[in-house]
C-alpha cells in the first residue's frame, strides 16, 4: 500500500494539454477520461440535487411537522447553502481534483483532518444513494398499484411500504452500479439526459401547479396542523426538507478530472446548479401548497406531491409528470453514486483506504474505477435492509445522510476561515483560459464566516434527537439517535483504521504542499 498523501508531490512528466496542468502541478497522471463540457459538470451537480427526488420524497415530511409556513425555511436554507457554495466555488478553482472535500480539506488544514472530512463525505455519500434509491416508493405505486410489491400499503412510513421501498430501491442501485462501471460517456449522455429532462419536467410541474392553485400565497404564513408546536419548531424541522434537497452541488468538483476546463467550469456550475435547483425546487413546494384540494384532509402529509398531481391535474398528465419523476430519481442516484466513486478512488489513490491499490484502479478502457463503484452499490443495498426492520429507518437514513454531508461540508469551510484569517489562501491566479480565478475578494471572510455558522447551526439542529420526529411510535430508542450513533460509529470506525495504518506503515518523508495556482 502507497503511504502518498494528498500534500505529497508525485513528479509526472508534464501533459502538452492545458486541462492536464491542473493535474501534473498536484503531482497526479490523467486517468479519469477527461470528456465532460460545462453542460455535463452542470449536469453533475444538479442531478446530485435532483430537486425532483429530493423534493417528492421529503415534501410530506415537511408538511406534516411544519404546515404550510414550512415553505419559509426554503430561502432560509438555500440562502445559507449559496453561502457555502461560494466558499466552494473559489476552491473548484485552485484545486480541481477528485475527492473534492477530501483534497479541499487536506490542502487547507493536515492530511488527518482532511482524511477525516473525506471519510465522513463518503460514508455520507453512500448513505445518500441509500436515501435517493428509496424516493422510488413515493411514486412508483402513485403511476401503478403493480409496483406495490410488498403488501398494499403504499405510504414509505408504513411497513409494507418500507419493505417495498428497499426492494424498489436494490433494483435501481444494480442498474445505477453498471452505468458507473460502463463508461463515463455513456454515464454522461445519461446524466444529461436526464437532468434534461428533470428540468423540463419540474418547470412544467411549477406552470401547472401555479395555474391550479386553491389558495394565495398568504396560506404560507400558517403553521395549522403542524406536528411541530409554535413557528420556531414548525420551521426547525421543517427545514429539514430544504437541507434534504439542497445537497451535492459540490458535485461539479468531484468530476474536475473529467471535466474540460475545470478552473473555470467547476465553479460556475457549482453556483448554477444550487442556484436553479434551489429556485425550482421552492416554486413546487409553493405550488404544490397553493394546489393542493385539501390541507386538512391528511393526506398531504402522507402522499405529499404526488397527491397533488394525480388529484389536481388528474391521473392522466399527473401520471405523466410522475413518470419524468421516476427518471430524475433514476439519474439522482446514478449521479450520487458516481460522486461517491471519485471520492473513493482520490482517496485510495493516495492509498489512505483499505484495499487502495484495487479501489485506485481505472480500467483504461471506459475511463471509470470499477471498484469504488461496486462497494458503493453494495453497501448502499445493505442500508436498504433496515427498511425492512422498522418504517423508521427512512427517516433516519434521510437525515444522517444531510448531517454527514453538513458536518465534511464544515470541515472544509472552517479551514478555508482560518486560512483566510492567516492570510494564506491565494486570492490570485488564472484558469485555463488566461482568466482570473473566481474570488469573492474582500467578502470572502464575511461569506466563509457566515456559511461556517449556518452549517454548524443546520447539523445540530438535523441531528437532535427529537423523539416525536425520529421515534414517533416509541419503544425505538436507536432510531432517535440513530445519527448519533452513526456519526460516532463512523468516526469510532475511521480513528480505528487510522491507528491500524499507523503501526504497520512506514511514514514517508514529508513534502510541502504544491502551489495551488
Amino acid at each position: 500500500m502507497t503511504t502518498t498523501s494528498p500534500t505529497d508531490v508525485r513528479p509526472d512528466p508534464p501533459h502538452p494539454a492545458a486541462d492536464d496542468r491542473s493535474l501534473t502541478e498536484f503531482g497526479y497522471r490523467q486517468e479519469l477520461h477527461r470528456s465532460l463540457g460545462r453542460y455535463a459538470s452542470f449536469a453533475a451537480g444538479f442531478s446530485f440535487i435532483s430537486v425532483l427526488t429530493t423534493v417528492f420524497q421529503f415534501f410530506a415530511f415537511g408538511y406534516a411537522f411544519g404546515g404550510p409556513v414550512f415553505f419559509w425555511a426554503w430561502p432560509a436554507v438555500l440562502a445559507g447553502q449559496l453561502l457555502v457554495a461560494a466558499c466552494f466555488a473559489e476552491l473548484a478553482a485552485r484545486y480541481p481534483l477528485s475527492g473534492a472535500i477530501y483534497q479541499w480539506s487536506s490542502r487547507l488544514s493536515t492530511p488527518s483532518f482532511g482524511w477525516f472530512a473525506g471519510w465522513i463525505m463518503v460514508i455520507g455519500q453512500i448513505v445518500v444513494v441509500a436515501a435517493a434509491a428509496l424516493a422510488l416508493q413515493m411514486v412508483l405505486p402513485a403511476i401503478w398499484s403493480g409496483f406495490q410489491l410488498i403488501g398494499t400499503d403504499p405510504s414509505p412510513v408504513s411497513p409494507d411500504g418500507a419493505a417495498n421501498a428497499a426492494l424498489l430501491g436494490m433494483g435501481l442501485l444494480v442498474l445505477t452500479t453498471l452505468l458507473n462501471v460502463v463508461d463515463n460517456r455513456v454515464m454522461s449522455v445519461v446524466n444529461r439526459v436526464g437532468v434534461t429532462a428533470e428540468i423540463i419536467g419540474a418547470v412544467l410541474i411549477v406552470v401547472l401547479l401555479l395555474t391550479h392553485s386553491e389558495r394565495t400565497p398568504g396560506i404560507t404564513f400558517h403553521t395549522t396542523g403542524a406536528a411541530q408546536s409554535g413557528l420556531f419548531g414548525a420551521l426547525a424541522v421543517g427545514s429539514f426538507t430544504a437541507a434534504y434537497v439542497m445537497i451535492g452541488f459540490d458535485s461539479a468538483g468531484e468530476m474536475s478530472e473529467e471535466t474540460h476546463n475545470p478552473r473555470r467550469t467547476a465553479p460556475r456550475t457549482i453556483l448554477t446548479a444550487l442556484g436553479a435547483a434551489g429556485l425550482l425546487g421552492g416554486l413546487i413546494v409553493l405550488g404544490g401548497l397553493l394546489a393542493a384540494p385539501s390541507l386538512a384532509d391528511g393526506h398531504l402529509a402522507v402522499d405529499g406531491l404526488s397527491y397533488v398531481l394525480t388529484s389536481s391535474l388528474g391521473d392522466g398528465v399527473g401520471k405523466l409528470l410522475l413518470a419524468d419523476v421516476v427518471v430524475a430519481i433514476a439519474v439522482a442516484t446514478l449521479a450520487i453514486q458516481t460522486a461517491a466513486c471519485r471520492m473513493l478512488f482520490s482517496m485510495a489513490r493516495d492509498g489512505q483506504l483499505p484495499f487502495s491499490a484495487r479501489l485506485a484502479r481505472v480500467n483504461p478502457r471506459t475511463g471509470m474505477p470499477s471498484a469504488p463503484a461496486l462497494v458503493v452499490g453494495v453497501l448502499a443495498a445493505a442500508l436498504l435492509l433496515l427498511d425492512f426492520a422498522s418504517p423508521d429507518a427512512f427517516l433516519a437514513i434521510g437525515t444522517t445522510c444531510i448531517v454527514m454531508l453538513y458536518l465534511a461540508y464544515a470541515m472544509v469551510t472552517g479551514p478555508l476561515l482560518v486560512r483566510r484569517l492567516r492570510g494564506g489562501f491565494p486570492s490570485a491566479g488564472t484558469d485555463e483560459t488566461g482568466a482570473p480565478l473566481f474570488s469573492l475578494g474582500r467578502w470572502g471572510v464575511p461569506v466563509n464566516a457566515l456559511a461556517l455558522l449556518y452549517g454548524l447551526l443546520m447539523t445540530v439542529n438535523l441531528a437532535w434527537p427529537r423523539a416525536a420526529v425520529y421515534d414517533p411510535a416509541g419503544g425505538h430508542w436507536y432510531f432517535r439517535w440513530f445519527t448519533v450513533l452513526f456519526l460516532a460509529a463512523t468516526l469510532a470506525t475511521g480513528a480505528a483504521y487510522r491507528a491500524y495504518r499507523a503501526r504497520t506503515t512506514v511514514p514517508a518523508p514529508a513534502v510541502a504542499e504544491t502551489a495551488a495556482v
